[in-house]
């Protein structure tokens, strides 16, 4: 399970690199704006989804991989985010 999770971040860093046209991952980690809104969009169809008891594991792997296309389009390495979970760490 964790394999597929870094797997999805690998996937993302590597369209770093990849044309634009043929990759929608390259064309969020390239407009920050639009990266924004659409983890704005998908949190709140998560937050819907679950109010309704419906799709809600298909809206939290939508939430989940534009989360972490956010975080690399903005420099924010998800191995930093887990030291400092680990320090929080009780």
């Amino acid at each position: 399970m964790l394999k597929d999770l870094e797997d999805l971040i690998k996937t993302i860093r590597d369209r770093k690199n990849s044309s634009p046209e043929k990759s929608y991952t390259n064309k969020l980690l390239n407009d920050k704006n639009l990266s924004l809104s659409k983890v704005k969009e998908e949190v709140t169809e998560l937050i819907e989804a679950v109010e309704k008891n419906t799709n809600k594991i298909h809206e939290s792997a939508d939430v989940l991989y534009h989360l972490l296309v956010y975080f690399e389009a903005n420099n924010i390495r998800i191995e930093d985010i887990m030291k400092e979970l680990k320090k929080r760490k009780k």
